[in-house]
């Protein structure tokens, strides 16, 4: 699969992301240069974790029954220790419907295991940058 990101040339640095039949504008914030007419590429990260978690609980419930009717996840940014190494995310997750402590537990505990989760902290990413020639 391949993502595709075009510069907007209507705005000083606005992107459009297409990926398979959608559109997400990306920018910088205004201090930054941009116009903030999107999320920036670190909002975009952070989302993909909350996103992912939110998925991964109706899901889960669905096939395991459990009467989950309303997830609302917050991600919380610390980026003050970046350049030295350390980025940190907060999930705060809302779970609606009549559950019991037991299924709480179990839906934070599969939250905690979601797909981005684990890509984020046990995986180590490979990028690499090429030129393509004009």
């Amino acid at each position: 699969m391949s993502i595709e990101v075009k510069r907007d040339l209507s705005q000083a640095m606005r992107h459009i992301v297409h990926i398979r039949n959608h559109l997400v504008s990306a920018d910088a914030s205004v201090a930054e240069g941009g116009a903030d007419a999107g999320p920036d590429p670190h909002d975009l990260y952070d989302a993909a974790l909350g996103a992912c978690k939110a998925l991964t609980l109706v899901w889960y419930a669905q096939r395991k029954n459990i009467p989950l009717e309303d997830v609302q996840v917050r991600i919380d940014r610390d980026n003050s220790q970046e350049r030295q190494g350390q980025y940190r995310l907060a999930a705060s997750i809302e779970l609606g419907g009549e559950l019991t402590e037991a299924q709480r537990h179990e839906l934070l505990s599969v939250a905690e295991k979601c797909p981005i989760h684990k890509l984020m902290t046990s995986v180590t990413t490979e990028v690499t940058t090429t030129l393509v020639e004009p």
